[in-house]
């Protein structure tokens, strides 16, 4: 048997395009702690340390004009980003009562979770999954 050199996922980047609407989301939304926040004039770009539950889990970056990259669910590359959650309804309300539409709840054929998607400002995936 392998032993693998990699101990956890330490943290997902993603690059907005309104830092303010972005940061807005992640935090007053979604609920992300906020561990650190730069601005770094060299690059007139912010970035933005969150955590869950008290563990850094993303960093949020600004850039003046970033390319588009493809965020149809089946490109290639990240597919998208996850979250669990304990109650998928009371979760999906309450993104609904925020203005943040959802796809059906759906259930996952293997596991017997249910969950569903919805989208960040710049479009990028995002999943709830009934833990």
């Amino acid at each position: 048997m392998s032993v693998g050199i990699l101990k956890r996922v330490h943290h997902i980047a993603i690059i907005c395009r309104d830092y303010d609407k972005s940061k807005a989301f992640y935090t007053e939304i979604l609920g992300l702690e906020i561990i650190r926040e730069v601005y770094r004039e060299a690059r007139k770009s912010y970035k933005l340390d969150l955590a869950l539950d008290g563990t850094y889990i993303i960093e949020l970056f600004s850039f003046e004009n970033p390319p588009e990259r493809p965020s149809r669910p089946e490109a290639a590359g990240l597919r998208h980003l996850a979250f669990e959650v304990d109650d998928i309804e009371t979760s999906v309300r309450s993104l609904n009562d925020q203005g943040i539409q959802t796809e059906a709840i759906r259930t996952d054929e293997y596991t017997g979770r249910r969950f569903t998607f919805f989208t960040d400002p710049d479009g990028l995936p995002l999943e709830l999954y009934a833990g």
